[in-house]
């Protein structure tokens, strides 16, 4: 299956952008804030790394090596603390003295504001509603805010997840009010949004454990879980990294890559911290995203 990117439509000028820190939430979280609708161009990107680093070399080169965060069932690959991330920051309650909980990321739109998160970190779904009085803290990492904190003007998620809390559906949009007079992405970068990317790809995963105040990070493969959802297989996921970019293609030149899944869809995200799972990335994911970008 061909993997398609969403890329900004032309008229907006492309930014480089440093990379920076955190990342999601595993099981479940509740919601509530507005919605929209609306229609948006999109292009085929490729990948400009898709050749320059083998799979051998780019599994032996996480930029996290150094501490290890393991989880005490200890099989098989384990997340390591991340030194960089991927366009990545932590979702917290109300502000940084409050809890952080889920993880988001930068990807790209012609606004240059947008986040994409697991459904379940906005939207409490079925009989719940969009979550109040969240901010987005990229980098976040030991108390610092080295790119400020960010205030969501609107959250979407699609229809099947908010009627009936459906794991096919846990994907949802962030739409960022300006902070100081720059948006996110014009601050950070982005990565791209991978549509239809099938169900093997290399993928980095990145997300903020709730019990630490760092992301962590981990390299492998994707496989098919079902239909409608992928699996990732490595230690070290647990609640709160829900929300976490699964990116590939990803170019450590650049530091930037496509998202083909983000932790959430089956079992919230997975019942244990060695195995995550991403609802697959298709059509009404398409559709959602251009609904985000018309406002």
């Amino acid at each position: 299956m061909k993997l398609r990117t969403l890329a900004a439509v032309a008229v907006v000028a492309a930014v480089g952008g440093c990379s920076s820190a955190p990342a999601a939430s595993h099981p479940g979280a509740t919601g509530s804030a507005a919605a929209s609708n609306g229609a948006a161009s999109s292009a085929t990107a490729g990948s400009g790394a898709a050749g320059f680093w083998l799979e051998s070399r780019l599994l032996g080169a996480d930029p996290s090596r150094g501490l290890d965060f393991r989880s005490r069932t200890g099989r098989g690959k384990a997340a390591h603390l991340a030194r960089l991330s991927l366009r990545v920051g932590a979702l917290f309650e109300h502000d940084a003295s409050g809890n952080h909980f889920c993880t988001a990321s930068v990807v790209a739109s012609p606004g240059r504001n947008l986040l994409i998160t697991a459904a379940h970190c906005i939207n409490g779904g079925k009989n719940g509603g969009y979550r109040q009085d969240i901010v987005f803290i990229p980098g976040y990492r030991d108390g610092q805010e080295p790119y400020g904190v960010w205030t969501p003007a609107r959250l979407l998620v699609a229809p099947q997840w908010q009627d009936s809390s459906d794991p096919d559906y846990d994907v949802g949009f962030i739409v960022l009010k300006p902070d100081d007079g720059k948006n996110v992405e014009d601050v950070l970068g982005a990565n791209q949004l991978g549509i239809d990317p099938g169900y093997e790809n290399l993928v980095r995963v990145t997300g903020y454990p709730s019990s630490k105040n760092a992301p962590v990070t981990c390299t492998g493969r994707t496989s098919q879980q079902s239909e409608s959802q992928l699996r990732f297989e490595c230690d070290g996921f647990p609640g709160g990294t829900s929300g976490s970019p699964w990116v590939t293609h990803f170019d450590p030149r650049t530091l930037t890559g496509t998202i083909v899944g983000v932790l959430g869809g089956y079992q919230g995200g997975g019942s244990t911290e060695d195995v995550s799972y991403s609802s697959y990335l298709g059509p009404e994911v398409e559709r959602l995203y251009h609904q985000a970008i018309a406002g």
